[in-house]
């Protein structure tokens, strides 16, 4: 009787890295061109392997580090979800844990060990599916009517990395979910922000224009979510803006 072979599978940790850009109004997420099999070329989402003396939150923080070279508190990470799917990788088992990460600073971006290329990505809001856009590249999000196992069947014409359209569009999900209640993607905007940028970034994730967000009816809606800490450096004209913190 033939014996199956035992090994152990590779575990990954893999970072949604949000950041915004205050000129463009734009929320963007780090994606690296890799230089090397079996993915060589693909543009994804920054992936490490787990250590075996270290934690998974802490491989999360250490690959913002080495990539970015950026040092980041724990609450500015957050545990999205575990991808195992046997396919997701081919010639080898390989497991993802992802995080999503909140970064407050848009650092200059250099390709480290294993990129050919780093861009940030604009998200860019359709009917159905959010896009990719940088610098004259774009990549069609996965739709909101696909299921799991739809994506998986059709892995080998993903435009992305492995499954990391499908890792994407769940992060998306979890922080438009969560916008009502735990709005933790403001982290972005820094330690301070006003009621119009977190409407701003409110219309992306909502996939509508910002100027459909009533701002007396945000206020009313979800100013509870914050702390009010002053206001903002006087403009050239009106009354400076109120300046607040997520609670």
């Amino acid at each position: 009787m033939a014996h199956e072979v035992s090994y152990r599978p590779l575990i990954s940790i893999t970072n949604v890295i949000w950041s915004f850009d205050a000129v463009t109004k734009q929320l963007l997420v780090l994606l690296i061109q890799r230089d090397h099999a079996p993915f060589e070329n693909t543009w994804g989402l920054p992936t490490t392997y787990l250590r075996t003396d270290e934690s998974a939150d802490e491989a999360a923080l250490r690959l913002v580090r080495e990539k970015l070279g950026v040092q980041l508190a724990q609450f500015h990470t957050e545990q999205l979800g575990t991808f195992t799917a046997v396919d997701r990788v081919p010639g080898e088992r390989s497991l993802a844990l992802t995080y999503m990460v909140y970064l407050p600073v848009k650092p200059e971006l250099v390709p480290g060990y294993g990129a050919r290329d780093v861009k940030w990505f604009a998200i860019t809001p359709r009917v159905d599916r959010d896009d990719l856009v940088a610098d004259g590249l774009a990549f069609a999000g996965v739709p909101d009517s696909q299921t799991e196992r739809e994506f998986y069947q059709r892995i080998a014409k993903q435009l992305l990395t492995a499954d990391h359209g499908l890792i994407l569009r769940n992060a998306l999900q979890r922080v438009c979910n969560r916008l009502d209640y735990a709005p933790t993607i403001l982290l972005v905007l820094g330690e301070q922000f006003t009621l119009k940028q977190a409407r701003q970034l409110y219309a992306i994730l909502w996939r509508q224009p910002v100027a459909t967000i009533d701002n007396s009816n945000f206020r009313k809606t979800h100013v509870h979510l914050f702390t009010e800490v002053g206001t903002a450096r006087p403009g050239s004209s009106g009354r400076p803006a109120k300046v607040y913190r997520l609670k």
